[in-house]
Order: C-alpha cells, then sequence, then structure tokens
C-alpha cells in the first residue's frame, strides 16, 4: 500500500508550526496559572498541541505525525519556555482565543482533509477532524482538573464541526479554495462566540422538570 499524496504536504510548514505552537501555548499557560513547574509547562504544551492529530493519526492508520517530524516537539517545548519567561499577565484577555480560533478551524479543516485521502468515509473524517482541533485542548482542560470545552457551552466543538463539515463538503473543489472557505466559516463562528458570547442551550433550559 503506498503512502497518500497528504493535502498536508501543501501547508507551509511554517503555517502549521505555528499553529501548532498557538495551541501549545495555550497548554503552558494554563499550567503557569496553577503555578506548576516548568516540566508541567513543557508536558501540557506538547499533548495540547499535538494531541488531536495524533489520535486521529492513530485512528485513521496513519504515522503519527510529530514523531517523524524534527521540529514539532522543539517549537511546543520552546512555547513552554515562552510562557514559563512571561508573565501570564501579558496573555490575558480574548487575543489568545483569537489565535486559537484560527487554529481551531485550520486544523479541523486539515484533520478532515488528511482522513479523507487515507480512505477515510465522510462522516468519520468529518469526526476526525473535530478530534484534530478539539481534543488537544480536552486532555489539557481534563489533567488540570477543569471542566473540558466538551463541558461548557460555549461554541467551540460546535465551530470545528461547521469547519470540518464545510471541508468533507468542499472536497471535490481545489483546496486553495475549499480549504479557506471552510477554515472561514468556522472562524468566524468561534469569532461570533467569543465576541457575542454566543453559546449553546443547555438541556432542560426553560422546560418544567418532573
Amino acid at each position: 500500500m503506498t503512502t497518500p499524496d497528504l493535502p498536508l504536504s501543501a501547508i507551509p510548514a511554517a503555517l502549521d508550526l505555528t499553529g501548532i505552537a498557538v495551541f501549545a501555548l495555550t497548554g503552558a499557560l494554563l499550567a503557569a496559572k496553577l503555578r506548576q513547574t516548568f516540566v508541567t509547562l513543557a508536558f501540557f504544551a506538547l499533548v495540547t498541541g499535538v494531541g488531536g492529530g495524533s489520535i486521529r493519526d492513530l485512528l485513521i492508520g496513519a504515522p503519527v505525525f510529530w514523531i517523524h517530524d524534527p521540529w514539532v516537539a522543539p517549537v511546543c517545548l520552546g512555547t513552554a519556555l515562552v510562557a514559563w519567561f512571561t508573565p501570564t499577565r501579558w496573555w490575558d484577555g480574548e487575543l489568545l482565543d483569537w489565535a486559537d480560533a484560527v487554529g481551531l478551524a485550520a486544523y479541523s479543516v486539515i484533520g478532515t482533509a488528511k482522513s479523507l485521502a487515507y480512505g477515510v468515509p465522510v462522516v468519520p473524517a468529518v469526526l476526525m477532524g473535530v478530534i484534530t482541533g478539539c481534543v488537544g485542548g480536552i486532555i489539557r482542560d481534563v489533567l488540570a482538573g477543569r471542566p473540558s470545552i466538551l463541558m461548557r457551552p460555549e461554541l467551540y466543538v460546535t465551530a470545528a464541526a461547521l469547519s470540518a463539515t464545510l471541508a468533507a463538503a468542499l472536497s471535490g473543489l481545489d483546496r486553495v479554495i475549499g480549504w479557506p472557505l471552510a477554515m472561514g466559516a468556522g472562524f468566524a463562528l468561534r469569532g461570533l462566540a467569543i465576541h457575542r458570547k454566543l453559546a449553546l442551550p443547555a438541556y432542560g433550559r426553560g422546560q418544567r422538570r418532573d
């Protein structure tokens, strides 16, 4: 069996690493706010940066992407150093949320496209896209002992699902057209949620309970 011509080959290396660094930074900063050691910061950075993509690759039978890349692990560890030597107040506010929104949309599309390239059917491929974008953050939150993004009503997983679904639906188009459209839609939904504090309704809200 030959290795598919993966869509990831079309992603500029700097853009790919930038997205990983953004996710890694969210993990390292959470550990920093919890007053953990540098070892913990580095671990949080790594699992947040590569967690979703690693699980995706294991599930679709692909080589785990960062094991064979000489840059990914050093970028995650370098990001932990940045978090260690900078005050956490530098990262307060919505700046990191917006950067994370870009990474979320991009990696949801990349995860879907890579899964489709490995012959995964459309619906599981979309789910692989959501896993790529979200699971690193879920692992981070579980390790930190706080409610994960799955347990919060904010439009996060929904934005990832939108990008992933559009990536699959537009897979027949040239990736130069389809990918930006899919990424833009997910980013717009996540950005609207950040700006307007939008959230999904919780079960039972407004209903009578017996």
